[in-house]
């Protein structure tokens, strides 16, 4: 049953609405109905724009140099892996019109009010200091290679941009967001056209086989899922009456053709000899010509500037998520300056050796990913079955609501999957030590754990 839910008013500024320069001041209170606004149609360049950049260029690029595909290998996963992470983050966009809350939040349905708090603080972690970092270091080494800035300073100039963007808040953030898709889709696909005639596709791999594949098509997934975590933040100020089908498809469709076409891209620089020594974005520009590369850098520098914007909003999002009860002065604005300034010392401590600091964080990423959307997904169609809007919106601010099997089958998922099946440069599980060619399947095996466990701890509960 799918009937509009009831509203609790916020402390939001006057008839906020769809003005774009005013700071938001919602937290993780559901959005009252008067406030509600915009078409599903935003939400495609609100999650194609900040997929166009480095970051995305870069699975590609270790698709071929890492884990030793050829292109068309490369992009057999690349393209898999992001069109079931799409797939999910256009379900999970469907709870922003119906509750009105982030997407940590809507958590407190499968983990409890309190237990909702572990997933909540790591998803801030991972947007606001992980995902932050990755980004601005490639904007600042792309600064650099642009003006010749040292990298620190470069680095400084991109998170102040990054974090007034997330300061501003959600109109902004959308605001920016589509008029940044025309500019960074020009630019990306005149240097994938260069990079297409350049590109050498037929050149063998360097023996991934299956295992390099799988590790691919987690990269891949991890990159697309990283973003489920927080995809109603940005539907949630929809009106409970937008079309379903819009609010699933459009930012789905953002999400795959962005990444899809930018990590081909990646994989495709991957096959052109590069400079010896050159930072990666100055290896991924430098078969370009020169007005191009710079195009390029700027570019670079735009998309990550974009995606930080919603990393560091959606941090924040899971901070008051939490559920804690936080003075006044911290608000959603001061949380985004919180994070913000931990997402920088992240940076800036990942300038000496970014790439494999990156294809280490991309597989870890869907390491928690994969429990957590296990749970979160059987949770979303038991509730189909079992309760109407109003009820479960109540639940959303019951602070004495548990739900043990939601985190217990999380906490299973990551133990039984990680151990066994993590396949880093510093630690190897069990089973890919044992057999090699399976790769890193950890994702896949903690998305399997944590589901079939939860299906069965939750309708014993129930009983």
């Amino acid at each position: 049953m799918t009937t509009a839910p009831t509203s609790t008013p916020v402390d939001l500024a006057p008839e906020y609405g769809d003005k774009v320069i005013a700071v938001e001041t919602a937290g993780s209170e559901p959005i009252p109905l008067a406030e509600r606004h915009g078409a599903p149609r935003g939400l495609l360049w609100t999650w194609a724009s900040p997929n166009i950049e480095f970051a995305t260029v870069y699975i590609g690029v270790i698709s071929v140099l890492f884990f030793g595909l050829n292109f068309w290998q490369a992009s057999a996963a690349l393209l898999l892996g992001t069109a079931l992470g799409a797939l999910t983050h256009g379900v999970l966009s469907l709870d922003g019109p119906r509750f009105g809350v982030p997407q940590m939040a809507i958590g407190r349905f499968s983990f409890g009010y309190r237990g909702n708090a572990f997933p909540s603080g790591v998803n801030a972690l991972v947007a606001g200091v992980g995902w932050f970092a990755v980004n601005s270091v490639s904007a600042a080494f792309a600064l650099n290679t642009l003006t010749g800035l040292r990298p620190l300073p470069s680095l400084l100039l991109v998170v102040v941009a990054e974090i007034v963007i997330g300061f501003i808040g959600h109109n902004f953030v959308h605001a920016f967001e589509r008029y940044a898709l025309p500019v960074l889709a020009v630019i990306f696909l005149l240097a994938g056209v260069w990079t297409f005639q350049e590109a050498d596709l037929g050149a063998p791999g360097a023996g991934g086989g299956i295992g390099g594949f799988l590790l691919a098509f987690s990269a891949a997934w991890g990159y697309a899922a990283g973003w489920n975590p927080g995809a109603s933040d940005y539907s949630r100020y929809l009106p409970p009456a937008a079309t379903r089908w819009k609010v699933a498809l459009y930012p789905a469709l953002g999400l795959f053709v962005s990444i899809s076409v930018v990590a081909l891209i990646g994989a495709a620089s991957a096959t052109i000899a590069a400079p010896e020594g050159a930072t990666p974005t100055a290896a991924f520009t430098g078969h370009l010509p020169s007005w191009l590369a710079n195009l390029v850098l700027l570019a670079i520098i735009l998309g990550a500037v974009s995606a930080n914007a919603l990393n560091v909003y959606s941090s924040a999002m899971s901070v008051t998520a939490l559920g804690l009860r936080l003075p006044a002065w911290l608000g959603r604005s001061a949380i985004v300056v919180l994070c913000g300034v931990a997402g920088t010392a992240a940076a800036w401590a990942s300038l000496a050796d970014a790439g494999h600091a990156y294809e280490a964080f991309l597989l870890v990423i869907a390491y928690w990913v994969g429990p957590w959307l296990g749970v979160v997904l059987v949770e979303r169609w038991l509730q189909s079955r079992t309760a109407t809007d109003e009820q479960l919106s109540a639940r959303l601010t019951d602070r004495t609501y548990t739900n043990w099997p939601g985190i217990a089958s999380l906490f299973a998922g990551v133990i039984v999957s990680v151990p066994l099946f993590s396949n880093q440069e510093k630690y190897v599980g069990w089973v890919p030590e044992q057999w090699p060619s399976v790769g890193d399947v950890t994702c896949l095996v903690g998305f399997a754990v944590s589901a079939g466990l939860y299906a069965v701890l939750r309708g014993r509960a129930a009983r």
